[in-house]
């Protein structure tokens, strides 16, 4: 059972929790979160799984084996600050923070600290998530294969160079909320074609979780998947012609642009650029 702590008890870092406890990788009580005294929805997510939930960070990293940066990129250096003389070699730092590269999180964590740079996104909450991490200076074998193991019990993992970190974020780690916008707009076409709503967003979300498993475990590419379910003069020809009328590629394509840019962006601000 790993000892974890959370910096920060957000959204991302509750449902991360969530996963490993549901995949068997700890307890709720070999878990510590700090949250914002005033953030008393977060208390309360975290002492439901049974963790210790309190409004201090050094009692976290005291009693935690892995400690998970999981604070807004504007608060990470005054997280760290309160840490940076107490932390031995002993503990291993994962950052989910957006825009906070390795470099600047070494050089305000604990001299020689081992840290590694991730980017899940929500579905871990369901062991569903996709998640990339990048190793530090510092960051051993074994440490890739702790993050490894964490990463693989709540979804897939994939270890990959700092450069495209901005990128990840924007399509897996913003992409959650593209799919929930589709699968909203599809349950929306459903209702005005007359069926139930509860109904239409059952079948949109099916929909979705069917489609991706078959792009994942067959391994073909996306068009073929297409064309194998698009017949000649039938239905479907009939919705993919308006969606590329209507610019249904370009637009998301475009989101992923646009939020990779607005990474960068916010990596630059850390960066001082």
């Amino acid at each position: 059972m790993l000892k974890i702590g959370f910096l920060g008890g957000g959204k991302m870092a509750h449902a991360m929790a969530k996963g490993f406890i549901a995949a068997g990788l700890t307890k709720g009580d070999h878990i510590r979160a700090s949250c914002h005294p005033n953030d008393t929805a977060s208390l309360e997510n975290f002492r439901e799984l049974g963790a210790e939930a309190i409004t201090e960070n050094p009692p976290v990293v005291r009693n935690s084996e892995i400690i998970i940066i999981s604070v807004k990129p504007q608060i990470v250096p005054t997280a760290l600050g309160q840490i940076k003389g107490m932390v031995d070699k002993s503990r291993l730092f994962l950052s989910i923070a957006m825009g906070i590269t390795i470099n600047e999180l070494e050089s305000l964590a604990p001299e020689n600290a081992r840290v590694i740079r991730v980017m899940p996104n929500t579905p871990v909450l369901v062991r569903e998530g996709a998640s990339v991490f990048v190793r530090g200076t510092n960051a051993t074998d074994e440490d890739a294969n702790i993050t490894r193991k964490l990463l693989t019990a709540v979804g897939s993992c994939d270890e990959i160079t700092e450069n495209h970190m901005d990128a990840v974020t924007a399509l897996s780690g913003s992409g959650p909320a593209y799919v929930y916008v589709l699968i909203e707009a599809l349950a929306d076409g459903g209702v005005k074609m007359g069926l139930p709503r509860d109904i239409s967003y059952r079948l949109a979300a099916q929909t979705v979780i069917g489609a991706g498993l078959v792009v994942r475990e067959t391994k073909e590419h996306p068009g073929v998947l297409k064309d194998n379910v698009t017949s000649p003069a039938g239905s479907t020809a009939a919705g993919l012609h308006y969606l590329e009328e209507k610019g249904f590629r370009s637009a998301i394509i475009g989101a992923v642009e646009k939020a990779c840019d607005r990474c960068r962006e916010v990596g630059d601000v850390y960066a001082g650029k």
